[in-house]
């Protein structure tokens, strides 16, 4: 019976933490695959990297803008926002919650875009977000985005209470 016991007990020990570790290594990837290069895009303007990250079955929400677009209506509004090249601008990720199996994950988070960073003409935007993910031929995809500044009361200090792109142990 002690034994009985005691693999029951080393089975619940092994248990979470192959959840843990199946969820941090998820995550990794969905920070490889979306995140490094949407900021990436973001920073160097660069419209097909930003489009190659979204899944053509895209459903894009913007709060405050009372709008559902579909991916082409999305990429092509980025298109002629970058199409000039004279925006200099960052943007930068921290999240509330972080949920992911091997082929679906729901991420909510606040974003920080700055606009000519490091300059007297510097502007920070904030917002909410949150993003439905699909496994798409072993990458990553944007199935569903929603964002709003909920009546602009995100700001820096929701953006700062959030978690860290890396910090896996909060989820």
């Amino acid at each position: 019976m002690k034994l009985l016991y005691s693999s029951i007990f080393c089975i619940f020990l092994l248990v979470p933490n192959q959840a843990i570790s199946q969820n941090k290594t998820c995550l990794k990837a969905i920070n490889t695959q979306i995140w490094d290069k949407f900021t990436k895009a973001f920073e160097t303007l660069d419209t097909n990297l930003f489009a190659s990250l979204h899944s053509d079955d895209l459903v894009r929400v913007s709060g405050n803008g009372k709008t559902i677009r579909n991916k082409g209506a999305y990429i092509k509004s980025y298109k002629i926002n970058w199409k000039d090249k004279v925006v200099h601008q960052t943007i930068a990720f921290r999240f509330l919650e972080r949920i992911c199996n091997e082929e679906t994950a729901s991420e909510r988070g606040i974003y920080k875009l700055t606009r000519n960073p490091n300059t007297p003409n510097e502007v920070c935007y904030y917002g909410k977000f949150h993003v439905i993910l699909k496994q798409v031929n072993t990458q990553w995809k944007i199935l569903v985005d929603y964002d709003s500044s909920e009546n602009n009361t995100i700001n820096d200090i929701s953006f700062n209470k959030a978690f860290a792109l890396d910090d896996f142990e909060k989820y």
